[in-house]
């Protein structure tokens, strides 16, 4: 099991890695930074990290994912609707490669601000 800690203005969260590829790539590459952007309740930022789409990529995530957007090599943390949202679901622009799962109140993100830097780190490995 490994976990990486998010931090961002004074907030951590933490996220527990699925066992995928693209799990197993990021988590090589940490830590890294980046500038957050906002779209809805989805928070995004780009890093050093350049991989295809999963098979089982997908739009329709759940509230706490994580995950990977190969076109814009971006880190998605997901915390409730999006523009392109239906219903009470959150969902990414397009396909993403979940990873991982927000552990605690995923809330806590509507704090943030589009450009306040956030940084991903190596936290535990079990």
């Amino acid at each position: 099991m490994r976990i990486i800690k998010i931090s961002v203005s004074g907030i951590e969260a933490f996220a527990e890695l699925c066992d995928t590829d693209t799990a197993r790539e990021i988590y090589k590459s940490l830590p890294f930074e980046g500038n957050v952007s906002r779209w809805g309740d989805e928070i995004y930022f780009s890093i050093p990290v350049y991989l295809a789409k999963e098979k089982d990529a997908r739009s329709e995530v759940k509230i706490r994912e994580i995950g990977y957007w190969p076109p814009g090599n971006a880190f998605c943390i997901f915390f409730g609707k999006t523009p392109a949202s239906r219903r009470d679901e959150a969902r990414a622009y397009s396909p993403v490669n979940i990873f991982g799962k927000l552990e605690g109140n995923p809330k806590i993100f509507k704090k943030i601000k589009q450009g306040e830097r956030v940084k991903v780190e190596k936290y535990q490995e079990v």
